[in-house]
C-alpha cells in the first residue's frame, strides 16, 4: 500500500495519501490543503481518488476538500453531525484562525457513522465514532495494516481541544478510553497534527490517562 502523509495549511494539518496500486485506486485523507500537490501525485502514481475522507468538520482539515474533488474525482465522506460546521466561519474555526477566507461549498456525498466499513481496492477501513473534539468525528482503523488515523482525537503525549463549539471534554475521554484503547497496543496511530505514536505508547505514557 502506497502510505504518504502531507502536512497542509496555516495549522500544519496532517493529510494522508492510501494508494492501492495494484488497483490503480487512492484515498486521501483530511485534505486542509496542498490539493494541487497531490492531485499531481495521483497522476504521476497514476491513481484514481476514490474517497475524500474527512475525520471531522474543521476548516484546518476540510478546506480544500471540494478543489481535490474538482481536480481528481473520488466521493467525499464526513460525519453527519459535522455538517453545522461546514458553512459557518465561526463554529468551523475560519472566523478565529483564517477569516479571508471563503465559505466552504459544503456538499457531502457519503454521510459516514458507527461500524461502517469503507472497502476501496485493498484499502479496507473501519469507522469509529470518536465524538468530542467534534460532534461528529470519526476514526478510520485499517485492521489488517494495524494502523488508525484519528484526526484530532488523540495526539502523541495530548488529545484535542475541547473548547471549541460542539466540544465535549469527558465525550473525548471516553471516546478514546472505549473506542481507541481497546485496539492492540502496536496498533500505529497517526494523528492530524504532529508525530504518529502507538496505542501502547499512549495507554502508558499521555498524562490525560493517568
Amino acid at each position: 500500500m502506497l502510505f504518504e502523509r502531507y502536512v497542509v495549511g496555516s495549522l500544519e494539518t496532517n493529510c494522508y495519501l492510501l494508494g492501492d496500486q495494484e488497483a490503480g485506486l487512492a484515498v486521501v485523507i483530511d485534505p486542509g490543503g496542498s490539493a494541487d500537490r497531490i492531485a499531481g501525485r495521483l497522476r504521476e502514481q497514476k491513481l484514481k481518488l476514490e474517497a475524500i475522507i474527512n475525520t471531522h468538520g474543521h476548516f484546518d482539515h476540510v478546506l480544500e476538500t471540494w478543489t481535490l474533488k474538482d481536480l481528481a474525482g473520488g466521493r467525499i465522506y464526513l460525519h453527519e453531525r459535522d455538517k453545522f460546521l461546514l458553512n459557518n466561519n465561526k463554529t468551523g474555526l475560519r472566523a478565529l484562525f483564517a477569516p479571508n477566507l471563503n465559505s466552504i461549498r459544503g456538499d457531502v456525498d457519503t454521510w459516514v457513522k458507527q461500524g461502517d466499513v469503507l472497502q476501496f481496492g485493498s484499502i479496507r477501513m473501519e469507522v469509529l465514532e470518536t465524538p468530542g473534539h467534534t460532534p461528529g468525528h470519526v476514526s478510520l482503523y485499517l485492521p489488517d495494516e494495524n494502523i488508525i488515523f484519528v484526526g484530532d482525537t488523540l495526539f502523541a503525549g495530548s488529545i484535542g481541544r475541547t473548547d471549541f463549539p460542539g466540544g465535549d471534554y469527558d465525550q473525548l475521554i471516553r471516546s478514546v478510553e472505549e473506542k481507541l484503547f481497546p485496539l492492540k497496543g502496536e496498533t500505529r496511530v497517526f494523528p492530524g497534527h504532529g508525530p504518529d505514536t502507538t496505542i501502547a505508547r499512549e495507554k502508558r505514557t499521555n498524562p490525560f490517562f493517568h
